[in-house]
């Protein structure tokens, strides 16, 4: 479970969107972990589309503005930056490894799942195609500590995965 937790959240942090890295602060990862109770239902059933429905935007903004972020995008910006951390720690032992190295511990784990070949094949090749396209190295090391403090909490935040 929360293996694939990190693999959303690296998801989340596409390497060929240019990802904004900023120093997170305590107050952001709280407001961040606060504002998911909200944000989640909101992204959940806006509709799939390359250019966010005006509605949905104005939503967003509002839940960003009460969880006092500047607007949508600043959220957005600390949501990646989390993202990209937990995308390299270790479920198991709540360290930063890297996202190369629970990529390939999440490929170690699914070559040992009894699952239907065609299943264990493209969940392999998803997880290798990962590997060549690993975003950009963490630039502020404060952000690694704040984001392992704060795990368990961000982890409990973020939405089930399907």
């Amino acid at each position: 479970g929360a293996l694939s937790q990190n693999v959303v959240a690296q998801e989340a942090t596409s390497p060929d969107a240019s990802l904004k890295q900023i120093a997170l602060t305590d107050v952001q990862i709280e407001s961040f972990i606060g504002a998911q109770k909200e944000m989640v239902p909101i992204v959940a059933k806006a509709p799939e589309a390359d250019k966010p429905d005006a509605k949905v935007m104005e939503q967003l903004e509002a839940v960003a503005k009460k969880y006092k972020f500047t607007n949508y995008a600043e959220y957005d910006d600390v949501a990646e930056n989390i993202g990209l951390v937990m995308s390299g720690i270790d479920p198991d032992t709540k360290k930063y490894v890297g996202p190369d190295a629970v990529i390939k511990k999440h490929i170690v784990f699914i070559d040992g799942e009894n699952l239907a070949a065609n299943d264990k094949k493209r969940q392999l090749e998803e997880l290798q195609s990962k590997l060549k396209s690993l975003p950009e190295p963490v630039k502020f090391p404060a952000n690694v500590d704040l984001v392992v403090k704060n795990y368990d909490k961000i982890n409990a935040a973020m939405p089930p995965v399907q």
